[in-house]
C-alpha cells in the first residue's frame, strides 16, 4: 500500500467488528479513489468505514479533530489538540493510512468478561437472560445489517422527499425462497428449513453502500448509496458463521466454490485448506468438474447418492490423468481405481460392492481430492509459470 507512514498511533482503545482483511480492502480502496472522482469527500467515506468496522466512536472521534490535510506541518498553530490514538500535526490521511497499514494488530471486540450472575453459574446466558436461541441471534443480525443500509438496493429507503412505492421486501424472499410473508421477520415462527433458508437468501440480498449522507430536512435520516455486494457478502459471512459456531450448529457459508454462500458441513482446517487449493490450483479444463464435485459431497443435504455422484466426477479427472499417475507411481496406480470399481461407486454393476458405513463415502472422497491436489502440483511443476524480465 505504498511507504509506511510514520505516525505515532495508539490501537489500545480500538477493538475490530470486522475481519482485519476486509477493513484493509475497503480502506485501500477508500484512499486510492480521489475526490474529483468519487462524487463524495474521501473523509466521509473514511469515517462511514471507521464507523462500521471500529467498536465505539473513539475512533471516529479521533479521526474527525484531526485537521483535514494531507501530511503534517511543522506549523504549531496549525496543531489541533489530539486525541488519544493521535498526534498533534497528524492529517487525517496520514492517520488513516497508518490505521489500515496496522490493521492486523487491532484486537477484536469480545464478549465482556462474565458477570456476578454468570459466575454464580446460575445457567443465564452472557447477558444475564435466557439461554440464546440462534434464530433471535440472526433476526438481531439481519436488523443491524439493514440499520447499516445494507438492504437497501433491493428493499429501497423511504425519504421525505421521494414518495416513489418501495418494494415489497416478503415478495422479495418469497420470489427467492419461495416462503411468503418473512418480512419482517418472526424468528419465532421459523422451521429448520425456513431458518437455513434465511440464512442463505439474506447472503444473496446484502450490499454493502460506501456512502452515507445525512438528509436532515423532516428528520429524514441518512441515506445509502454506491452499494457493492462483494465487502457486504465477506462480513455476512463472517458474522453468520461466528453465529452458527457458538451456537453449537456444524454448518457454515461456503466461502468459495458452486456453492458460495450456501450452507455447507463444517470441515477441520487442513480439510478446508485442501479444497481451497484444489478449487483455486486446478487448471480450467477440470475446475468445474471439481467445484461441482465439492459442490455435491458438502451440501447441507447431502445424500449417499450425492456423494457418490461427488466421487465419480472426482474420479473422473483422475482417470484423464491415469498416465501421469502412473509415471510417478508405477504399477501400484491400479489400486488407487480399484476402489471405485469394485465399490458400488461409479458403475454399479451386480457384481459390485454395496453394502458398507457412508463414512467409507466420506473417506475415498478426502482420498480422491487430495490425489487431484497431488496431480495439480505434478501438472504446475511440468508447466513452470514464464519469467517475466
Amino acid at each position: 500500500m505504498g511507504d509506511d507512514v510514520a505516525v505515532s498511533l495508539d490501537l489500545s482503545n480500538y477493538e475490530l467488528l470486522w475481519p482485519a482483511e476486509l477493513l484493509v480492502s475497503e480502506g485501500e480502496r477508500i484512499l486510492r479513489v480521489s475526490d474529483r472522482t468519487s462524487g463524495s469527500s474521501w473523509v466521509d467515506r473514511a469515517t462511514w468505514l471507521i464507523t462500521e468496522a471500529l467498536a465505539g466512536t473513539t475512533a471516529v472521534a479521533d479521526f474527525e479533530e484531526l485537521p483535514d490535510r494531507d501530511a503534517p506541518t511543522d506549523n504549531p498553530w496549525s496543531s489541533t489538540t489530539p486525541g488519544w490514538g493521535s498526534r498533534a500535526g497528524t492529517g487525517k490521511r496520514e492517520w488513516f493510512t497508518a490505521l489500515i497499514n496496522r490493521a492486523g494488530e487491532l484486537r477484536h471486540a469480545a464478549a465482556p468478561r462474565p458477570y456476578w450472575p454468570q459466575r454464580r453459574g446460575n445457567g443465564l446466558s452472557n447477558d444475564g437472560s435466557t439461554p440464546r436461541d440462534p434464530r433471535r441471534d440472526f433476526a438481531r443480525l439481519v436488523g443491524e445489517f439493514e440499520d447499516k443500509g445494507y438492504l437497501v438496493e433491493v428493499f429501497g429507503e423511504e425519504c421525505v422527499d421521494d414518495h416513489s412505492e418501495l418494494p415489497d421486501a416478503s415478495e422479495v424472499i418469497d420470489r427467492r425462497l419461495g416462503i411468503p410473508d418473512l418480512w419482517p421477520l418472526a424468528p419465532e415462527t421459523w422451521d429448520e428449513d425456513t431458518f437455513y433458508g434465511l440464512i442463505e437468501v439474506f447472503h444473496d440480498l446484502v450490499s454493502r453502500p460506501r456512502i452515507r449522507r445525512y438528509h436532515s430536512y423532516g428528520g429524514c435520516g441518512w441515506h445509502h448509496s454506491e452499494f457493492h455486494n462483494g465487502p457486504a457478502r465477506v462480513l455476512y459471512r463472517w458474522k453468520v458463521n461466528q453465529l452458527l459456531r457458538e451456537a453449537g450448529i456444524e454448518y457454515e457459508l461456503a466461502a468459495e466454490g458452486e456453492d458460495l454462500g450456501r450452507l455447507v458441513a463444517v470441515t477441520d482446517d487442513a480439510r478446508s485448506q485442501l479444497v481451497h487449493r484444489a478449487l483455486n490450483d486446478s487448471p480450467p479444463d477440470t475446475t468445474a468438474g471439481v467445484r461441482h464435485a465439492i459442490a455435491l459431497f458438502r451440501g447441507r443435504d447431502a445424500s449417499a447418492e450425492s456423494k457418490r455422484s461427488a466421487i465419480f466426477n472426482l474420479a473422473r479427472i483422475l482417470e484423464e490423468r491415469r498416465a501421469l499417475i502412473k509415471e510417478h507411481l508405477g504399477k501400484d496406480e491400479g489400486a488407487l481405481f480399484e476402489i471405485a470399481n469394485r465399490f458400488d461407486l461409479r458403475h454399479r454393476r451386480a457384481d459390485q460392492r454395496g453394502e458398507y458405513d457412508q463414512a467409507f463415502l466420506d473417506w475415498i472422497f478426502w482420498w480422491y481430492l487430495a490425489t487431484v491436489e497431488l496431480t495439480n502440483q505434478l501438472i504446475a511443476s511440468r508447466n513452470p509459470p514464464t519469467q517475466h524480465v
